[in-house]
Order: C-alpha cells, then sequence, then structure tokens
C-alpha cells in the first residue's frame, strides 16, 4: 500500500443549518468538538467557515480565530484551512481571517453561476486574495468550478502571483454549476497532469455526488472531501449522524481501493506544510 490518501472535512459550510441536519456544528464548541470526532475517524484537514449565533453565514475573523486556536489545541497536527468563499462576506471582509496565519485556506479564481445567484470572484479581488496569503503565508487550495480556473491557477502561478505547487480541487454538483460526470472529472484529472505536473489535487463532491467523487478521487489516486458542508445524507433517506460518519464512509472506501489514510505528517508532507503539533 502506498500513496496515502488525504481526507478533508468540510464541517459547516455557509449554507446547511440545524433545521436541515441537527448534526450541522454551527457554533465554535459544536465544531470544534465535531472536528475532533472527524480527525479521530481519518480526516487531517478541516475546512472552516463561521456563523452567527443565528447560524447566517460569518466572516468574523474573531470566530475564525476562536475556531482555529479550538481545532489546533485538540486536534493536534490538523490542518486548519479556512473558507474565503462568497456567501459569508464582500470585497476585502472576505479575507479578513488572513491575517491569522492558517495552514491554507480556499482560494477561487473565476466566477460561476449557482443555484440563485452568480458567484461573483473579480479578477482584483482575486489577486488580493492571493497577495494576502502569500503575505501571511496561507497555502492556497484552489477551489475549481469550472475548468478555466483550472488555467487560471496555473497562469497565476507562473507569474508568481501564486506560489507552488498548487493544490487543487475539483467541486462537482453544484447546481447551475459543472455536474458531476466522470469523463469530466477524468479530464480534469488529466488536464492537471499536463498542466501542473508538480500538484496535487483533491475532488469534493456536492449532495448525493459526494459519495461519487470520494470514490473517483480515491480510486484515481488523488485526495478527497467529505464533511456536512457538501452533503448532509449517508444515503437518500437518511441524514449523516455526523461529519466523522462521512469521513469514515470515505475511509472505507480507501481500504476498498488500498490507498492508506494519510497521518497528519503524512498530509503536511504532501502539501509541503510545515510540521507542527
Amino acid at each position: 500500500m502506498s500513496n496515502p490518501c488525504i481526507i478533508c472535512v468540510a464541517i459547516t459550510g455557509s449554507v446547511p443549518t440545524k433545521a436541515h441536519n441537527p448534526a450541522v456544528p454551527t457554533t465554535v464548541s459544536e465544531q470544534v468538538e465535531s472536528t475532533h470526532a472527524a480527525f479521530e475517524a481519518g480526516a487531517t484537514i478541516a475546512h472552516c467557515h463561521v456563523r452567527n449565533e443565528d447560524e447566517t453565514p460569518s466572516s468574523d475573523p474573531e470566530r475564525f480565530a476562536a475556531l482555529k486556536e479550538g481545532i489546533e489545541k485538540h486536534c493536534p497536527g490538523m490542518i486548519v484551512q479556512l473558507s474565503t468563499g462568497g456567501r459569508s462576506g464582500a470585497g476585502h471582509e472576505r479575507g479578513g481571517m488572513l491575517s491569522l496565519s492558517p495552514d491554507m485556506a480556499s482560494l477561487s479564481v473565476g466566477s460561476n453561476n449557482f443555484p440563485t445567484r452568480v458567484y461573483e470572484n473579480q479578477p482584483d479581488l482575486v489577486d488580493w486574495l492571493a497577495s494576502e496569503m502569500i503575505k501571511y503565508n496561507v497555502k492556497p487550495e484552489i477551489e475549481a468550478f469550472d475548468l478555466s480556473h483550472i488555467f487560471q491557477a496555473v497562469k497565476m502561478q507562473a507569474d508568481s502571483r501564486l506560489k507552488g505547487p498548487l493544490h487543487i480541487q475539483f467541486v462537482m454538483g453544484v447546481q447551475n454549476a459543472m455536474p458531476v460526470d466522470r469523463d469530466v472529472f477524468d479530464f480534469y484529472v488529466k488536464t492537471v497532469k499536463r498542466i501542473a505536473p508538480d500538484a496535487t489535487w483533491c475532488g469534493a463532491g456536492v449532495a448525493s455526488g459526494q459519495i461519487a467523487l470520494n470514490e473517483w478521487s480515491i480510486a484515481s489516486g488523488g485526495h478527497t472531501r467529505t464533511g456536512l458542508e457538501d452533503n448532509m445524507r449517508i444515503d437518500r433517506n437518511t441524514l449523516a449522524p455526523s461529519n466523522a460518519a462521512l469521513v469514515a464512509r470515505a475511509v472505507e472506501l480507501c481500504e476498498k481501493y488500498e490507498r492508506p489514510v494519510a497521518s497528519w505528517q503524512q498530509a503536511r508532507d504532501i502539501l509541503g506544510l510545515p510540521l507542527k503539533a
């Protein structure tokens, strides 16, 4: 067995609430507890959003700081990845937490349609977020909602707006954006290997597409993302009881395809992040 698989757990997101699934962690204490269970189950990256008291999305740096501190205390070595997504803020507000110097942060390098609106990522904002990540030594995770986003990230690395090697996540299954399609997925993998041969990559599927992206990514030698942000069900009729349960499902797929689950030390080595605990 070789080629360890990094499992990222997206614990909360900006959309799911307890009305959708009571297991969605929305307070900092709930998020830390849920992340710890997912870490114990095999996840080594925590993709983090924060919420206001009424469960609405937030970009409050103080909330991010409290969550980052809690994860680092209770999940020593786990990679903390903070979201700069557009549902929880606008303009520079989206990068206000980067001064906390998390290990990683998400970065969308282009725009696309979402279910009810356009997810806008204007070039000047993308450049500013990228520059803040360089300033605070934060490794970006490129969220590729479209093929063009992969090419844009490679271009940004080539002209030093992004530090390499890149870590690219294929996001599939968002309504009105890229659907869950195996031929497209395979072409994404082929394209990354061709134009960014030193990059690492990860697959993230939304809703019922989560398990498909988990399996495709693991079987194809990449890394994968799971968690309640993207999918709140174990199957069509059953709500997921926790983030850890979704991580456990990804671990089972790693066993099926004889991929060891990456330890936090291995995950940091694969992604070029310093060891710390």
